[in-house]
């Protein structure tokens, strides 16, 4: 995959750590108990995996990553930024500037009134505020790239799971975010198309981009630099 050259990437690129994060949600029964005093640290410029069981803690993670929640406890720091102590609204504008994000469901990611190609020209709008038709050939390249070129007028509802991930995947990388998160990037795909899209992480990551992806496909953390395990919301040391 490449770079536009338009983000700035490599040393410059943001690095996330998390130092004693606590999040609870609220179940049936009571506070649920998502993440326990949770430290992590992932690199800039490195392509991690968070890996555990389901309810782990590991989806939870990812959007505190993102920016996406706020812990109960605990900081995230995102280049040296402590974003949680940051206002919503520089939250906000550090999340759509530099952050491109994937929702386990393909459908989650996408909006049912654009077609392929115009969510790739938003993705970049919003990341580096271009008007929508600028560079209309890196945005081809990128849906060229996934095997989605001859579905580029195509609406989500008229794409299968599998295109509607990969669409997922080019809106969420269009712009060139320094930070991707990805949830579960391959669980819609086949061996070819999940491949691609192993690849298209591996290349951003070599890049400079920081990728923090939850996955139990074998493929995705073989490609990882680093795989950081957790089980009952806590990490757990190998």
């Amino acid at each position: 995959m490449k770079r536009d050259g338009r983000a700035s990437t490599g040393p410059g690129a943001p690095g996330i750590v998390l130092r004693g994060v606590v999040r609870r949600y609220a179940g049936a029964n009571g506070n649920v108990l998502a993440l326990d005093d949770v430290d992590a640290d992932f690199p800039a410029g490195t392509f991690s995996v968070v890996a555990g069981p389901s309810g782990s803690g590991k989806s939870t993670l990812l959007r505190l990553v993102a920016l996406l929640d706020r812990p109960e406890a605990g900081r995230v720091l995102l280049d040296g930024i402590d974003v949680t102590a940051v206002t919503p609204r520089k939250r906000r504008q550090l999340r759509r500037r530099h952050v491109g994000y994937m929702f386990q469901q393909p459908g989650d990611n996408l909006l049912e009134y654009l077609t392929a190609a115009r969510h790739v020209q938003l993705g970049r709008r919003i990341r580096t505020h271009e008007v929508a038709d600028a560079d209309q050939q890196a945005n081809d390249d990128l849906l060229g790239m996934l095997g989605l070129a001859e579905r580029a007028e195509h609406r989500p509802a008229h794409l299968s799971g599998g295109e509607q991930q990969r669409l997922a995947f080019a809106f969420a990388v269009a712009g060139w975010p320094r930070l991707l998160v990805a949830d579960e990037p391959t669980a819609a795909l086949d061996h070819v198309a999940g491949g691609r899209v192993v690849e298209a992480l591996a290349a951003l990551a070599s890049q400079g981009v920081t990728v923090v992806a939850s996955s139990h496909d074998p493929a995705v953390v073989a490609a990882a630099n680093r795989v950081v395990h957790i089980a009952h919301g806590r990490v757990v040391p190998l």
